[in-house]
């Protein structure tokens, strides 16, 4: 297997002169008809298409990167560095936008941003809570433009509902439901490590993230459901949603206690949940995080394509005094409590998002900016709240679980809609039983976890980094 070029001496040095030659890189906008000059980092289905949502009008791919030489061929004339910090130290690169699995995307953005270039990273921002911290404190300190990829901050539905809440216009907000409940397939099971492909670095494609034997059969993708490179649907598709409800209520923290419940029902290698749902409070508004991904229980309206819960496969279902919102990717609308409809919300699913990100690049004001990556690190910690709140679970019957939830009756149907739907898979739960966590109490301002099960929940946070892939203290 290739090993990284880079040497951890030759990386010191890199770095030290890359964060030198900072401080003198002016804070300016580009000029008003200058092209922005991308390069994209992370070339999988995601990566590939960024280089060609940003290689067309004011903006253009002049470099790619990826751990895998096999996947950097699709932009012509587009310089290629398996090593993305080659590819930072390109004097032309104006803005990076990063698509590498979830465990890269801190570093990378923060690398960047030292190297003087403007970030767009992708969703979930963050591996870890303390990982998004420093991502946001890097943007402030080194006062570089960095959006999250949480695109539906972009879409005129989610935006319109959001002043329509501000407005009071169904009146206070009771409680949310936010869900994503489309099917997908096990990931298969290996009996013994599976080689990387040839074209692999496996060194830079692991990063920070520990250099473990690959026990999986296909090597990209499928890390999202292992947690040690990614951190399950809550945070793949969960998180769209979750920013999508932050931002409709208009929140700038998050909640401060959750209960997480579910498991991985399928015998595969995967170690994420494929069935969970959570319960948080934000002051006086419960919500109810909602993901599974197994086949819906015919009898209950649902099949292959997964569950129905309220009506939907996934999106927000927010319950206030005078009526409700329900609103996913593409649009939603407005009910009174008789339940007719009252209001229109169309969108696009977030389709000006890059084009947000360039205008916020060219005129050097990260203002601009539809989803900041502070907004995208509160969004993407709600999904590791949940996350962490499963992980520090232990087995639990459904009796002991049904009291926990008897103060909110969305939580009570949303468990007895999963048990039906395990059930309906053929799940037993006493050869295969639910993991519950203990309810976390969770500080905001320190972001860190408090009281009872507090030290158990904390080791969660952060991890250490490896080698010369550790994420640095921005203070």
């Amino acid at each position: 297997m290739k090993k990284c070029r880079v040497s951890r001496r030759k990386f010191i040095q890199t770095s030290a002169a890359a964060s030198a030659l900072y401080s003198l890189v002016p804070h300016t906008a580009l000029g008003a008809n200058e092209r922005v000059n991308i390069g994209v980092i992370g070339t999988g289905s995601m990566g590939g298409g960024h280089c060609g949502r940003f290689n067309k009008g004011e903006s253009r791919v002049i470099a790619v990167s990826d751990a895998d030489t096999s996947r950097m061929g699709m932009v012509e004339g587009a310089a290629q560095h398996q090593d993305l910090r080659k590819l930072l130290e390109m004097k032309d690169v104006d803005a990076v936008v990063i698509a590498t699995p979830n465990h890269w995307h801190a570093l990378a953005a923060i690398w960047s941003m030292q190297a003087g270039k403007h970030v767009y990273v992708e969703k979930p921002v963050s591996h870890n809570i303390w990982e998004g911290r420093q991502m946001a404190e890097a943007a402030r300190k080194y006062k570089r433009v960095c959006q999250a990829g949480t695109q539906q901050r972009s879409c005129p539905a989610v935006q319109a509902a959001a002043r329509d809440i501000k407005e009071e216009k169904y009146g206070k907000v009771l409680w949310v439901h936010c869900s994503r409940l489309a099917a997908r397939e096990p990931i298969g099971k290996v009996t013994a490590p599976t080689i990387p492909p040839a074209s692999v670095d496996y060194n830079l494609w692991a990063g920070p993230a520990p250099m473990t034997p690959v026990m999986r059969k296909s090597f990209h993708y499928d890390w999202h459901w292992q947690f040690n490179w990614g951190d399950g649907e809550m945070a793949n598709w969960g998180v769209h949603y979750i920013d999508d409800l932050r931002h409709i209520l208009g929140w700038n923290d998050i909640p401060t206690n959750v209960i997480s419940v579910g498991n991985r029902f399928w015998d595969d290698d995967g170690d994420t949940p494929n069935m969970q749902f959570s319960v948080m409070e934000h002051r006086d508004v419960k919500v109810v995080l909602d993901i599974r991904n197994m086949p819906g229980a015919e009898g209950a309206g649902g099949g292959s394509g997964g569950a129905v819960y309220l009506g939907s496969r996934g999106g927000n279902h927010i319950m206030c005094e005078k009526g409700f919102i329900r609103v996913a990717r593409g649009g939603g609308a407005g009910y009174d409590l008789d339940k007719k409809r009252v209001a229109q919300y169309k969108g696009d699913g977030g389709s000006g998002h890059a084009a947000n990100f360039l205008k916020a690049v060219r005129a050097g004001d990260s203002t601009l900016l539809n989803a900041e990556i502070a907004v995208g690190h509160q969004s993407t910690a709600m999904c590791h709240l949940a996350n962490i709140a499963w992980r520090v679970g232990q087995a639990s019957s459904p009796d002991q679980l049904r009291s926990q939830f008897k103060d909110h009756q969305d939580a009570l149907n949303t468990f007895d809609s999963m048990l039906a739907q395990l059930a309906g898979n053929g799940v037993d739960l006493t050869q295969k039983p639910l993991i519950a966590g203990p309810r976390l109490a969770y500080d905001n301002q320190a972001e860190k976890f408090i009281g009872e099960h507090a030290e158990r929940a904390n080791q969660y946070l952060r991890s250490a980094g490896r080698n010369e892939f550790v994420v640095p203290e921005i203070t």
